[in-house]
């Protein structure tokens, strides 16, 4: 092997090498079918709903575009990905080094002052669970409170009745709600019923009779 097969065997292998790496893609210049390519690719990750509400600093608008998120099986080296992204049209390589929090940024979950973008458009990839790879304590406690406020809201006392509009309409709190809050919000449905029944609606201060909630 001659000398500068050696070296570019050893710079190869010497690569740093990670799992995670994001891409943007603009439709106006990818290919036609490049969501298919992407798919084809069998790589888990996730593609963005299209960003087209984005504004740059100077407050114009941004190009509309989509993200790309990849979380290989195993570590990968940035040329190597970058020829990856280069088959379906994808602008820049980012290696990311949190799946969850870039996850996270696909829909601007924790960039309130950024354009808001629904969950429930992400494209999942080779099997990757978007929920599940999002989901954090906050967000489950955050749910549990939404759909209390609604229970409140639109009188609802039947967990049926409340798990049967959430699989229709709110998939995250349905997932909340199938892996670990059904005792809790059967018990709490049950209770807001027997309140109600009982016409007992709120807590009073014995001393001084202010309602406290």
């Amino acid at each position: 092997m001659s000398d500068k097969s050696s070296a570019t065997t050893t710079s190869s292998k010497s690569a740093p090498r990670y799992r995670n790496f994001a891409t943007v893609v603009y439709p106006e210049s990818a290919p036609k079918d490049w969501k298919s390519i992407v798919s084809s690719l069998a790589i888990p990750g996730f593609i963005s709903p299209l960003h087209d509400k984005d504004i740059d600093p100077t407050g114009e608008p941004k190009k509309a575009h989509y993200h790309v998120l990849f979380m290989f099986d195993g570590v990968k080296s940035k040329d190597q990905v970058q020829k990856i992204f280069g088959s379906f049209g994808g602008v820049g390589c980012l290696i990311v080094n949190s799946a969850r929090g870039y996850a996270r940024y696909l829909c601007h979950l924790d960039n309130p002052e950024k354009a808001q973008y629904e969950p429930d458009k992400v494209t999942c990839l080779a099997g990757s669970d978007y929920l599940l790879t999002i989901g954090t304590s906050a967000d489950k406690f955050k749910s549990i409170r939404e759909m209390q406020q609604f229970c409140d809201d639109y009188d609802v006392t039947s967990f049926y009745l409340l798990s049967k509009y959430a699989a229709a309409h709110r998939p995250d709190w349905s997932r909340v709600l199938i892996e670990t809050s059904t005792v809790y919000m059967t018990q709490w449905l049950k209770s807001r019923q027997w309140s109600r029944e009982n016409e007992i609606s709120h807590i009073v201060d014995t001393e001084t009779g202010e309602i406290l909630i």
